[in-house]
């Protein structure tokens, strides 16, 4: 459920009280471990936390226009949620937050890259806050350019290799295949020329033949 608040206050203003504390909750976790280098804005519809288009120009491969997202908190229709692009991206980080949030005692609702909650007492805050705490701007970034740089010279190379093997064997198919037509042409030449020529050889052995008959006869 996006927001339409410009402003991460008239966000939290909106909200209703008991989801407004779980919200603010979340975000001093996160804001108390967060790397300075990202920052916090309304970003699609929620509270967001990004790299802005100063540290990281090139913006998010899925919208360049957008800074490079790193999280966000939400207040959804049954749910408080919070999003943390790493986990889904990095296996890694993800095993870790898994294992380390066994160890808390909860139950685990997570989808690809969001952890939902029921109410407040729900959440392990000092969780949140050491996950956040794990990856600097410079590490993210890094990770990130792993992820989506490698895939993207690795397509367009498969590509190029796709269009090469394909073109080739029908080329080589063609050479054969005119090859082919051409010595299929040659042996029917050569096959009508030798019926031409036997042609011609019976009809001149029947005119002597006949040449002959009337000289008997005479």
């Amino acid at each position: 459920m996006q927001s339409k608040a410009s402003t991460v206050a008239e966000y939290l203003d909106s909200l209703p009280d008991d989801r407004r504390a779980g919200i603010e909750a979340m975000r001093r976790a996160v804001r108390e471990h967060l790397d300075p280098g990202f920052e916090e804005g309304m970003q699609y519809g929620m509270v967001g936390y990004y790299v802005p288009h100063q540290l990281y120009p090139a913006g998010y491969h899925c919208d360049p226009r957008q800074p490079l997202p790193f999280g966000g908190i939400a207040s959804q229709k049954n749910h408080l949620t919070i999003y943390f692009m790493h986990l889904y991206m990095f296996p890694d980080e993800l095993k870790w937050f898994e294992k380390e949030y066994a160890k808390t005692g909860k139950k685990l609702d997570m989808g690809k890259s969001c952890i939902r909650f029921k109410k407040l007492e729900d959440i392990p805050l000092e969780l949140l806050g050491r996950t956040v705490q794990r990856i600097s701007v410079d590490r993210y970034i890094r990770l990130y350019e792993q992820v989506v740089g490698p895939k993207k010279k690795e397509s367009k190379a498969t590509r190029s290799k796709t269009l090469v093997t394909k073109k080739t064997p029908t080329a080589k198919k063609k050479v054969t295949k005119t090859v082919a037509t051409n010595k299929t042409a040659t042996k029917k030449t050569a096959t009508k020329k030798t019926a031409t020529k036997k042609t011609a050889t019976k009809k001149a052995t029947t005119r002597k033949a006949t040449k002959a008959t009337k000289k008997k006869s005479k």
